[in-house]
């Protein structure tokens, strides 16, 4: 008994990393996020009605010809980028000193501009920074002004200390007030993790996250740079808060995520989703779960709502 895991993060991590020369801590491998980087092309359902497909299969494991590899993919209902609901983004957008490469803030704007150009007349668009001091760069602003939109993103500079904690309570008042009921409606936290003032506590920063879930505002992490990363925050945090997690390391890979997967990552058609399989003891005499170390649920948690599991996008697949 396990919950899904749609984030990519760790592939892209683990992959900056090794083109660079060097070898990934152990932690920032986490298996299931390299698996499910790839699509696989499972079979899409036709209709909303039956929102995730199937798909088993199972052969001889290629490094072991005694034991056997059991694949199930789950593929959810897709939705074209134009059939969205009406969206409220707040991007919130970390400006402290340590973004201040390339890299890292260069790379950001360059990605935020990607999907902010998806946007249309009925989606509001809305910018929050934080460094020392947190502030609103660009209040809700309908996805048509684009002029405005391009000049908030433009505007912003690195430098000072980094207050996430602060941040992300600003980008959920400002999430609420431009809440849409029955709409998309998503903080999108860009930043290298480094939170090193304010609420730096990891617990305490993830109860902020899961307690803010409640009011229907999803977050979702993009993280950027090297050297004080922190992939770990990155993680748990889009976890507690319903929402996905990325990292970005190259232009190529904001387009992947903002743009070809966007209704993946800004659509949730599933909360919660939770695998579990029964194994026929006569047929299976032992079994190993390939990665998802921190998703692995007790038996009794897959019938019980109050237990937190992963959300599925629209397209979105699974593969465990």
């Amino acid at each position: 008994t396990f919950s899904i895991d749609v984030d990519t993060g760790s592939y892209s991590n683990v992959r900056r990393l090794l083109n660079n020369g060097a070898l990934p801590n152990p932690d920032a491998v986490r298996v299931e996020e390299l698996i499910n980087y790839f699509s696989y092309q499972y079979p899409t359902p036709k209709t909303e009605n039956m929102p995730f497909g199937v798909t088993t299969e199972i052969a001889p494991t290629p490094w072991n010809e005694k034991t056997h590899l059991l694949h199930i993919g789950v593929k959810g209902y897709d939705l074209d980028k134009n059939e969205l609901p009406a969206s409220n983004l707040v991007f919130l957008v970390d400006i402290s000193g340590s973004m201040q490469s390339a890299n890292k803030l260069g790379l950001l704007k360059s990605a935020i501009k990607l999907l902010t150009r998806q946007m249309r007349s009925k989606d509001r668009i809305s910018l929050v920074v934080y460094a020392g001091a947190t502030g609103i760069v660009l209040e809700p602003t309908s996805g048509k002004n684009q002029a405005k939109i391009s000049s908030a993103i433009d505007s912003l500079t690195a430098g000072g200390s980094t207050n996430g904690g602060a941040g992300i309570k600003l980008a959920y008042s400002m999430a609420e007030q431009a809440f849409i009921k029955n709409g998309v409606n998503r903080i999108i936290l860009a930043t290298d993790g480094d939170f090193n003032v304010g609420t730096t506590n990891f617990s305490a920063l993830k109860s902020l996250v899961e307690e803010k879930r409640k009011s229907g505002i999803a977050l979702t992490t993009l993280g950027f740079g090297r050297g004080n990363y922190n992939d770990k925050l990155m993680e748990q945090l889009a976890d507690a808060g319903n929402g996905n997690y990325a990292y970005i390391d190259r232009l190529s890979e904001a387009k992947k995520v903002l743009v070809d997967e966007m209704s993946a990552t800004l659509k949730t058609i599933a909360k919660d989703v939770k695998i579990q399989i029964e194994f026929n003891p006569q047929q299976v005499e032992e079994y190993r779960l390939i990665g998802y170390v921190n998703r692995v649920l007790k038996r009794e948690d897959f019938n019980n709502d109050k237990i937190d599991a992963g959300e599925i996008g629209a397209g979105h697949t699974v593969t465990a």
